[in-house]
């Protein structure tokens, strides 16, 4: 049995860092996912893919998987590259394209 460890990054719905900074901890799946055939619905008989673990370091998750037994990996969180412009960009006089309607 192996687990991952990360920090989730914020979803495309956010323009904030809320609900981010904290770390997860989840099993691998063991079995595969099937597709039921009278409904459709996809399923599975590993309960452990169900499980999510949060903490709030990085050190608390891998102190949980250690004192565990567990097989874990540690995935570090990408650097964020922010671009700054401003609107005044927009109507620049030597842009490379120009501002048309």
């Amino acid at each position: 049995m192996s687990a991952r460890i990360f920090s989730p990054a914020k979803t495309a719905m956010q323009s904030g860092k809320a609900k981010t900074g904290h770390w997860v901890l989840e099993f691998d799946p063991e079995m595969r996912k099937k597709i039921d055939p009278l409904m459709g619905y996809t399923t599975s008989g590993d309960m452990r893919s169900q499980i999510r673990l949060t903490f709030d370091t990085r050190e608390e998750a891998v102190a949980y998987a250690q004192k565990e037994g567990l097989a874990y990996r540690v995935e570090e969180p990408k650097e964020t590259k922010r671009r700054q412009i401003s609107y005044a960009e927009n109507f620049r006089y030597d842009r490379r394209t120009p501002w048309t309607h």
